[in-house]
Parts: structure tokens; sequence; C-alpha cells
């Protein structure tokens, strides 16, 4: 590109906020330009970097001189976390900083086996893990330590799962994120999947580097690593804090703790231990002994014992509460974890808890709440309504989760959306990943409202059926023209509704039986069930072999509308009778988005 041609796309000039340090994706995205024009500016000053590199504060603002508009070093008031947007949202109070400080509430996340329990147990002294199948976490667990005086309340999740699951229902309960990377390791999938969780909850990051004691350990690869992924590292002139620590030997536990604590204080947490008590569900079961028990973290407020609440569609009085260590309590101040008795049912994790003054104020509520669940889903964003949320003004920003069939396809599929921000709504990419559709990305999707897009990939089963439960509008592509257009259209409005797939489930073919003419197919129903008026497509090898209607469906001799899961059943198709054991059937009705 001339320098004449970078001219012309200085269409006004705007003021960009640059960090320390910025890759160069990030920067093409703050201008709005496509990340091959940054390269090619880039090299012009005789720096050659791709798109993943970082540069530095002072390269990326004659970046942006040269596409026209104005740099300014980022300050720590800008880069709102998602806690200091809480805070501003729920107090909006001038008598803020009187309040007491509260105790950080943290979540400790990554790839599993890379030491997440035995961090936290190092950190705790006690031998969490030993009670765990398999070493590995099972439930999520919520813990409170003291450190020099001060308390730090600990979430152990099995998974960025649990900790996206309350998101999705609203409650943002998560102050700072302890990201663990094995150093012996280095980034994998779920440290990916962690990252990207906690950037679209907007959660400041620390990077425990751990098993730094091990013979193949390697720190600087890990750091390097982290860098691809937007987590710059504060001595690489990022802003983020990296320990190296050893939770088996105990090695550099004092100084995440320490760092926890100087992160805690720059979010200056606080809350009202004197206002009604208002909390959110961390875990729930059914006590075969003591009936449904509810884990809930307290936010704000005291929560006393003979307080009724209300926690998503049920309510009760405050019978009982417990701490970690199984001892009672007689109230529960901000940012304390207990376990509950007294709910009319077990909530769901996520779900808000709230204080009422009478047991029918909370019956009330509780009631209304179901019925209003019984009624109907959430709505969501979709291509299909973008267009009047945007007039409206309820959408400022489309956020997309991409997965695709190769790593080729991304950059140029992110680059383009990228592009097609305007000044009404931008474009906002959530993941970039190759591989199928999984249940991981749904949850992702619900959590941050919004849409996944596969090109070249379908959605695994699992995710199918999510995305129906949590309304997330997923859609499939093998041409990307086809996939710009129809998001371009959205935004503007043309984008007509459009018949899909709506899977209804999925069988495997056991066995293979003459039937007249043709050929049945011996099938077990392993998800869903399968409908008489239901398309299918023959899937072998993750291939589609064949698309045909329902010519008969069986249980035994006798034909039937339907067969749910886990049933056997024969089926034969119109067009097709070539069935091999083991090939997988895909039935579906086609609908029309809405």
């Amino acid at each position: 590109m001339a320098e004449n041609d970078v001219s012309k796309q200085k269409i006004k000039v705007r003021t960009i906020s640059l960090p320390k340090a910025i890759s160069v994706r990030a920067l093409s995205e703050l201008l709005k330009v496509s990340g091959i024009d940054v390269i090619k500016q880039l090299m012009r000053g005789g720096i050659l970097v791709n798109i993943n590199q970082v540069i530095e504060y002072d390269t990326a603002a004659n970046i942006c001189k040269a596409f026209g508009c104005l740099p300014k070093p980022e300050t720590v008031s800008q880069k709102k976390s998602a806690s200091a947007e809480r805070r501003a949202a729920a107090e909006n109070d001038k008598n803020w900083s009187n309040l007491p400080l509260r105790p950080p509430v943290v979540t400790i996340m990554g790839h599993v086996d890379h030491g997440k329990t035995r961090l936290l147990d190092a950190i705790r002294h006690a031998n969490v893990m030993a009670g765990e199948a398999g070493g590995i976490t099972q439930h999520i667990g919520a813990y409170q330590v003291e450190i020099d005086g001060q308390k730090i309340t600990f979430l152990d999740t099995p998974g960025h799962e649990a900790f996206t699951a309350m998101r999705a229902r609203g409650a943002q309960v998560t102050d700072i994120t302890i990201l663990v990377v094995a150093a012996d390791d280095g980034v994998m999938p779920q440290t990916i999947e962690a990252i990207d969780h906690a950037k679209a909850a907007g959660v400041p990051i620390l990077v425990a580097i751990n098993k730094i004691d091990k013979e193949t350990a390697n720190p600087d690869v890990v750091k390097q690593q982290l860098t691809k992924y937007g987590v710059v590292i504060e001595e690489w002139g990022g802003d983020v804090i990296a320990v190296g620590t050893s939770a088996k030997s105990g090695i550099g536990i004092e100084d995440l703790l320490e760092n926890l604590l100087l992160l805690a204080e720059m979010e200056d947490l606080r809350a009202d231990p004197n206002k009604p008590a208002k909390g959110v569900v961390i875990e729930a079961r059914m006590d075969k002994t003591m009936g449904p028990m509810a884990t809930i973290l307290v936010q704000e407020g005291t929560l006393k014992l003979g307080d009724f609440v209300v926690a998503g569609a049920y309510y009760g009085k405050v019978k009982a509460m417990f701490n970690e260590n199984d001892k009672r309590l007689r109230k529960a101040e901000p940012s304390t974890p207990v376990a509950v008795l007294g709910l009319s049912g077990v909530p769901t994790v996520g779900d808000v808890v709230s204080y009422h003054s009478s047991e029918k104020a909370a019956k009330d509520l509780a009631s209304s709440r179901l019925a209003a669940a019984n009624k109907a889903k959430r709505e969501n964003i979709s291509l299909v309504n973008l267009f009047d949320q945007i007039n409206k003004g309820e959408v400022k920003e489309i956020a997309v989760v991409i997965k695709t069939d190769v790593q080729g396809s991304i950059e140029p599929i992110v680059d383009s959306l990228n592009e097609l921000s305007n000044e009404n709504v931008t474009v906002h990419i959530i993941r970039a990943a190759v591989g199928s559709i999984t249940e991981s990305d749904i949850m992702l999707a619900a959590a941050s409202n919004a849409i996944v897009v596969g090109f070249g990939v379908n959605a695994e089963s699992g995710a199918v059926t999510m995305a129906e439960v949590e309304n997330i509008e997923v859609r499939s592509y093998n041409i990307i023209y086809k996939l710009l257009e129809d998001i371009e259209k959205a935004m503007k409005g043309l984008l007509q509704p459009e018949f899909v797939d709506e899977v209804q489930g999925h069988a495997e073919v056991r066995a293979i039986f003459p039937s007249g003419k043709s050929k049945a197919a011996g099938c077990l129903v392993k998800d869903g069930k399968i409908m008489r008026k239901c398309k299918a497509k023959v899937y072998r090898g993750g291939q589609v072999i064949a698309t045909s209607d329902i010519e008969a469906l069986k249980r035994f001799k006798d034909d039937v509308s339907e067969v749910a899961a886990g049933l056997e059943c024969g089926v034969t198709l119109v067009s097709f009778s070539g069935f091999v054991a083991g090939d997988i059937l895909e039935f579906y009705l086609i609908k029309k988005f809405t």
C-alpha cells in the first residue's frame, strides 16, 4: 500500500488508547483496518512481524499516526475490569470509598493436569485433592483463606464451564482469575479456552507458571505462547503479572499471593455489609439426609440465620449455614461462601440469591419466576433480529464465536469480519479456533450473547442440544463470501429468514436386515429422539454419504411415530439402503429462522 493509499483511509481523526504492548492483530482491530495493511506499514519501517506478534507502544503509536489516528497511553482507569464496571453500575454512589473493603473472589482456571487443585492445596495447606477421584476436581468448591490478616475467597472449579455457566445466567462473581499453565507443557487447548472466557468476562488475569522445578520446564516458552492469545507478561512490556510456582514444593506460592493481594488492592473491592443480603449460587445438590443444599457466595449485605431468601425459582428460610470446614455460622458477610439449608428446591448454579422481609414475599417472587421460566426462553441476539436490536440501541457490538476446519481459514475470516464494523455496531471476535462446534463454544456464546459461526465444520450433537436450550444461533458455511454476506445483510436489515436443519436426535446402526426389496438398519438411539416425520442424514467416517426421508420406523414389528433415546428400532429410508454397521444416522426437521 503506498503512502497516499494510507492517507485515503483518514476519514476522521480519532483517539486510540494503547497499552504498553499490543499484538498486531489487536492493533488492526483497534484501527479497524486489515492486519495485512498494518504489517505492510511496519515493513516500511523495517519491522518484520506476523499478525500474532507483539509490538511496543512507540511502534504502535507510529502506526496509529500513519492511519490518521491520535495515539495516547492507556491508563488504568481506561481498562475497566468486570469488578470495576460492576461497582460503578451497582453502587453509583459518592460514598463508595467509605464502604469497607471485601475479600477478592478468585477463580483458578487452566488445562487439565496443570496443577490447579494442587496449587490451591498448597495455598490452603490442606489436602483437598486426596478426596477427589483421579486427582481432578469433580465439583465447584468455594474456600476462604487468610493471608497476613487479609482474606481471599477461592472458587475451585472443574474448569471454565462452571465459571461461564454463572456468567451465562447474569452472575458475574469472579474478581481475579489465576491462569495455571504448566512450565513443561505450555499453552494447551483448555488454556486457550480459559483465556477466552476470562477475557470475555473482563476479569484481570494473574498467570501462575506451575511446575517450574521440573527438568523440562521452560517458562520463557510459555510466556511467548501466551502473547499469541493477547496475554502479554509485564517483563515483555505487557500488563499481566506472571509468577513461577511449584505447587508440589511450594516455590513461588508466597509471591503469587502477594501479587494477588496487590491486584485486589488495585481493583478497590468494596461492599456494604449493612444492605439486604445478595449473592450467587456456586453449587447446589440434593443431600440424602438434609434435603436441598446450596453453596452461596454472598456478594453484598450480610446473610443471617432465619433470613427469608429467594434463589432462582426457589425460596426458603435459612435454617443452617456451614463454611468449608463444616463449621456452623450465624452470619456470612460479603465475599463469604456458605452452604445453606432451607430452600424449597435445588437451584441452578448462577442463580441470584436475594433477601426478602417475609416468607410470603419470597414465595410470591419464586412462583412468578418459575411461571416466567416455563412460559418463554430468554431472547438472544440472532442475525435475523440483529438490525432491529441495533436500531433500538440494544446492540452496539456483535459478539461472534468462529470455528473452522483448518487454521488457514481463521485469519481471512477474522480480518474480513472486523472490516464490517461501522459507526453503529462493532464486530467482536471472542473466539476463533479450529475444530467442530462444541458445548464449550455454546456456553461461551451464551455468557457473551454471541452467535456461533462454523466454516467447514458442524456442531457436535451435545452442542446442538445445548444451543437449543440456551437459545443460541449456530450457523455453518462452506463459502466465505456467503458467511460475510449474511452478517453484512443482517447489520443492514436485509437478511431474510431462511430454512435450517434442526437436529432431533442421533442413532447408531448396529445391524442390517432385509426389508422387502430394500434393507432396514437396526439402530440404537443415542440421544434426542427419532420421529417418523424427520429427514435423515447418513454419516460414515464423519462425512455425510446420503440424505433421505424416512420410509418406515419400527419398534420390533410395530410401526411407531417416534423412538426415544436409549431404545432400539428399525429404520428404512426412501432412497438409501447401503447401511454399514457403525454408521451414524442424524435425524432432523427443516425449520425457518424467525
